[in-house]
């Protein structure tokens, strides 16, 4: 009870806040006023996004990016709010932050991609398993749950499934023969494959400009987190990750050129 109240306190703190600020917007008679005025506003409701942001921590994306994409959406909630809309600034910003939290799940979220098709059924079946278990008191049938998504019972499965494809195994994971999937995936390749991908792998990081390759060396030599490379280079660390994602995306695309070369 005295976690609510304090939770309570919290929201209401906020909402008398923004709504101060919010009403000196509409007063500012300068852009320069009104974006200082917003920014104030968007520093009062950081403890709201943190708050939705930890919600979905230990799902799979960094935390990180989570706290950067709510507040992001905290931002925008502030410019787009408007005084007396609505029961206050919370009840208006909560949807716009879990959503934009929850695109970014569904856009960044999955090691491996299932079709939208999958995604939105796996939501649907979750949400009325939960429903049905509640009900009928017990685990429901894939057969009942495909009765009310209106699917069949294999689609049910395959959704189920789906869930799996948030998380990658990492190649440090131990096997039971003693050594890592790394090794045995590696211990896969003759000793001709290995020469050709590190020359795959040295040609591209030399195609890398200077400030790419300094990225490269933070995050896989000295083992940097995102926000440190991003303190590092003056950056955000929402731009330290997009570097990352094309980095990747170009080391890769060397990496097959290579393999594809005739030999």
């Amino acid at each position: 009870m005295d976690h609510l109240s304090s939770r309570t306190g919290c929201t209401a703190a906020i909402d008398h806040e923004i709504a101060r600020l919010a009403a000196q917007v509409e007063l500012a008679d300068t852009p320069a006023l009104r974006a200082d005025l917003y920014d104030e506003m968007a520093l009062q409701a950081v403890p709201l996004a943190d708050s939705i942001a930890r919600r979905y921590f230990n799902h799979g994306i960094d935390h990180d990016d989570l706290v950067q994409v709510a507040r992001l959406a905290v931002v925008k909630a502030v410019r787009r709010y408007r005084l007396g809309a609505g029961t206050g600034f919370t009840a208006y910003a909560v949807p716009t932050i879990s959503g934009e939290v929850k695109r970014f799940f569904r856009d960044h979220g999955w090691s491996v991609r299932p079709p939208r098709r999958v995604q939105e059924l796996r939501m649907r079946v979750q949400s009325e398993e939960e429903r049905l278990r509640h009900l009928m008191l017990r685990h429901p049938t894939d057969s009942e749950i495909a009765a009310v998504v209106r699917c069949t019972p294999h689609e049910v499965v395959e959704a189920r499934a789906s869930s799996g494809a948030f998380h990658a195994t990492s190649l440090d994971a131990p096997t039971p023969a003693g050594d890592t999937l790394g090794d045995q995936m590696s211990g896969a390749a003759s000793p001709a494959e290995d020469i050709v991908v590190r020359d795959a792998l040295r040609r591209g990081v030399a195609s890398l400009d200077e400030r790419q390759r300094l990225v490269v060396r933070l995050r896989f030599a000295d083992d940097l987190t995102q926000c440190e490379i991003a303190a590092r280079i003056g950056v955000s660390q929402m731009q330290v990750s997009r570097m990352l994602s094309r980095i990747i995306d170009t080391l890769r695309c060397a990496l097959d050129d290579r393999r594809l070369e005739p030999a």
